[in-house]
Order: C-alpha cells, then structure tokens, then sequence
C-alpha cells in the first residue's frame, strides 16, 4: 500500500516513519523539505508540492499544526485541490474545528475525491509506538480501506459518523486533558508551596482513583522544570480555544475549560508556547510570584 503523507512536525514524522517501518511505501511532502531527509534514509520518496503527492498517490494523509496550515495545504497553489480526483482519498488527521473539516470535505468531494477526517488522540510517544486512538468521520468506504494503515499508527480506530465529528470529539478530548493539566499544575505548585513534596503526591495519585498515564508521565519533568515538547504548549491552547468556541455554539456553560485556556494564552505570553503543555504549571508559579 503506498501512502502519501503531508507534514512532518512532531507528530507526522513519528507517523510517517511507522508507516515505513511496517511496509507501506511513502512520499512525503513538508514546507521545510529538510525535514524530510531522515525519512528517505529509511525509505521514502520526497515531492517538493502537495499536489505533487496526490498525483502521486492513490491515499494521502495530512498531519498539520492548525486550520490554517490545513487549509492552505489544499487549498494554497500546488495545493492538494490542484490533483485531487476520482479514485484519490485524502485523510486530514490535524485537529481543526468541524467548520474547517467541512470545507475541506465540500471542496476534495467537489472534485471528485474522497475525505476522511482523522484527528487522533495521543501525542510524540503515542505516535512513535503506534498508539494513538484515531477518531475518524466521513467517507466510510475510505475509512475501511485505511484500516492498514490506522492498524499501524493507533491502538483503536473510531468511525464517528459525518464530516464534522471527529473534529468535534478530538476538541472535547484535548478540552478535558488541558483542564486536568490546570489542576493537576495547581496541586503540585500547591504541594510544595506547603511545605509538602511534589513527589510523594505523585506516588499518592498514582496509587488512588485518579491514577492515569499523563499524571505519571508528565509530573516527574514537571517537579523538575523540565518541559520536552511531546505536545507544544500553542497547540494545546489552541484546541481549548476551538473546544470553547464549539461550546458557545451549543450553549454549553464551561468555566472550568475558560480558566484553564486564561492559564495556556498566560504561558504562552511568558514565550512558552513551543514547550511541552505541561509547562502551564510556569503560569501558575507566576502567579504567585
């Protein structure tokens, strides 16, 4: 199976490279075409347009950093629109909102494609081991013949029904995890404002009924400052921003999600926004400075 893939930050190149790994011939496309260089080590073709990719390739997948990125990628010159036809399928897996999903479905259909929006669940680790839960809408026909390759970047593939709703989950999902990332800053910086160590709550969260991987995974570097980017802290502020705005239009009362998204725009204000999302706990620390 030969796959095209478009974008590879953090996240699209752990994918692409699993994908070469278990098989599957893929061409790859990034605005920095450097980036591809350590994928065609490992086998892959390099096509210097998206629209050049698609021709190329009867599947495609886009792994891209917002709406706008997604956008433009098919919209832009030597965009995917420009090759885009019957017998292709194009898989946007960027978290978006459903309004950006929906144009991209009006204008790939409108051409004669095919659409599946499959944002995922999961970040860097995820990723690189496969891992990540896919949560897929749109074509049903497209979304069954991508198993092969969901199979082999995620642990479970969902099919959720209509354009739109992918979108939708993958914000409520990212909404919920942005908001236990506030509280779970605020306990640690209030453990060890009390004279408490941050450590022994971990030990005591891990043991309870709030046990959970990103607690485990993110408070050890988080007790140490420490913030590797396996999420960037923009993006995460970005998808609260989306959940909210799809909260206001389904009147849907979020005080806890606005409160946390004010702690992700204060951390990228303090030039955070590259770092991992745990380095919202700086926002809280700053606040009582």
């Amino acid at each position: 199976m030969e796959v095209g893939f478009l974008g590879l930050g953090i996240m699209g190149k752990a994918m692409s490279m699993n994908l070469l790994k278990n098989g599957f011939k893929v061409t790859v496309w990034n605005r920095t075409l450097s980036k591809c260089d350590e994928l065609v080590e490992h086998g892959a073709s390099v096509c210097e347009t998206p629209a050049e990719v698609i021709k190329k390739c009867k599947y495609t997948i886009a792994m891209l950093s917002d709406p706008s990125a997604a956008l433009s990628v098919v919209f832009d010159k030597d965009g995917v629109l420009e090759q885009i036809c019957e017998g292709k399928g194009y898989i946007d897996m960027s978290t978006v909102d459903a309004e950006t999903s929906l144009k991209i479905n009006e204008a790939i259909t409108g051409k004669g494609g095919r659409f599946i929006e499959g944002p995922v669940s999961g970040s860097k680790k995820p990723a690189e081991d496969g891992q990540l839960i896919i949560l897929a809408a749109g074509d049903k026909a497209l979304f069954e013949e991508s198993i092969p390759a969901f199979n082999v970047l995620g642990k479970k593939s969902f099919y959720l029904g209509q354009v739109g709703n992918g979108a939708k989950m993958k914000l409520i999902v990212n909404m919920i995890m942005g908001s236990m990332m506030n509280a779970f800053s605020e306990g640690l910086v209030l453990a060890d404002k009390s004279g408490l160590s941050s450590d022994t709550l971990l030990d005591i969260l891990d043991l309870g009924a709030m046990t959970n991987p990103m607690f485990k995974g993110k408070g050890p570097s988080m007790n140490k400052s420490s913030y590797p980017p396996a999420f960037p802290l923009k993006h995460q502020q970005k998808d609260m921003r989306l959940a909210l705005a799809l909260g206001d239009e389904n009147a849907v009362s979020m005080p806890v999600a606005a409160a946390a998204n004010e702690a992700f725009k204060k951390a990228r204000s303090l030039g955070l926004g590259d770092l991992d999302f745990s380095a919202v706990i700086e926002a809280v620390k700053f606040s009582r400075e």
